[in-house]
């Protein structure tokens, strides 16, 4: 079988860019051309891409009861495919300029879910869409205090209404394996979570 290299940056060529957007998102033409598998180069390709920023997202557990908060909210973009538009999540937030990961992660668990987070661990980062966004999802998990936690949380500003909800591990399994948590974050940080759990708790025992 061929030995297929693997390509970088350099095996790209763009030939022209154009801001086709510029509000709260950036829509951005690229012409470009990229390297072929089998060798040469591909016909020249227009593609429209969204930009719309970094994001993290954090999930919450408390270790002591074994439970995590998580949040549910409005989004219409779960409208022409959902039972519900009203999506279980978990928190997360825009990286603003200058801004950490990690202080994005303690601003949005205290104001969509108003709990303040102990210990962070990054878990992973991927791409959310690479096909039409450059954004990608950095995935934290959160130790917090869940004694305390629930209500409705939210920027008025923002028009957010958040509804603060506490689930065990097994109802998290079974919500998954339903299909009730269908958004990509949660999903993948649950599962992360699931597969590593007990290196989490080592690594968070190892620092008491």
């Amino acid at each position: 079988m061929k030995p297929y290299p693997f390509f970088s940056k350099k095996d790209l060529k763009i030939s022209e860019t154009n801001k086709l957007y510029d509000g709260f998102f950036k829509l951005i033409g690229f012409n470009f051309s990229h390297r072929l598998f089998d060798g040469g180069w591909s016909k020249p390709i227009h593609r429209e891409i969204l930009e719309r920023g970094h994001a993290v997202a954090v999930l919450l557990y408390d270790p002591k009861l074994t439970e995590f908060v998580v949040i549910e909210q409005f989004r219409i973009g779960a409208l022409p495919t959902s039972k519900s538009p009203w999506l279980i999540e978990i928190v997360a937030g825009m990286i603003e300029t200058g801004e950490a990961p990690e202080d994005v992660c303690r601003r949005e668990a205290k104001e969509e879910a108003g709990v303040d987070i102990k210990r962070l661990y990054k878990a992973l980062s991927y791409l959310s869409s690479p096909g039409g966004t450059t954004e990608r999802l950095h995935i934290y998990i959160g130790e917090v205090d869940a004694s305390g936690a629930g209500g409705v949380h939210g920027l008025d500003d923002e028009n957010e209404d958040i509804l603060v909800r506490r689930i065990t591990k097994t109802q998290a399994v079974e919500w998954l394996d339903s299909g009730k948590i269908d958004n990509a974050a949660a999903v993948i940080a649950l599962q992360w979570f699931l597969i590593n759990e007990q290196k989490l708790l080592n690594e968070w025992h190892g620092t008491d």
